[in-house]
């Protein structure tokens, strides 16, 4: 697939913009109602994310600024989806709690990361990252139609988001650069 998308003008950064706008026509499936179609677009749109770094590899356009943009997305991503869920479970302050606890898990494993590059560590530690989060999250709306199973995939989340965060932060710790 990305050998036939390297012969196109579509640039990898068009390709993170596209798996962004599939992301947003998840959100808007979640809250009008249609879990079961938006886990099928989420899994579209991760699709898409792996496109995107893979063209940029091999048509050698890699460049900071497309880092930087597939990150600041998939962070937007990560939001818009749980914001709406968390819309959808607007009427259960539990499920409320539970939905912000996977965002601001999500939000660490990534911020950590992040800063742990910015002081020079190749941080990729833990057992949880973006794409487990995202199969996990789309698998909790394909099944949505099953009792508890959205928050099921949500407490999952939740649970080993904040422990590869952890696990991030120990290894952090562990090879810091004394200086």
């Amino acid at each position: 697939m990305v050998g036939v998308l390297a012969r196109t003008p579509l640039t990898p950064d068009i390709i993170t913009w596209f798996g962004f706008i599939l992301v947003l026509g998840a959100a808007a499936l979640i809250i009008t109602g249609h879990p079961f179609a938006a886990g099928f677009v989420v899994l579209a749109a991760g699709f898409f994310d792996i496109l995107d770094g893979a063209l940029a590899r091999l048509t050698g356009r890699v460049t900071p600024f497309g880092g930087v943009l597939d990150s600041t997305l998939d962070r937007l991503s990560d939001a818009a989806l749980l914001v709406a869920i968390l819309v959808f479970f607007e009427d259960t302050p539990w499920l409320v709690l539970l939905v912000f606890l996977a965002l601001v898990g999500s939000l660490l494993v990534s911020y950590i990361r992040a800063r742990a590059q910015a002081a020079g560590l190749e941080c990729r530690a833990g057992i949880f990252t973006r794409s487990e989060r995202i199969i996990v999250l789309a698998l909790g709306l394909l099944l949505s139609h099953q009792t508890n199973a959205l928050v099921i995939a949500l407490a999952i989340i939740v649970v080993l988001s904040f422990f590869t965060a952890g696990q991030r932060l120990f290894y952090v710790w562990r090879h810091q650069k004394s200086g």
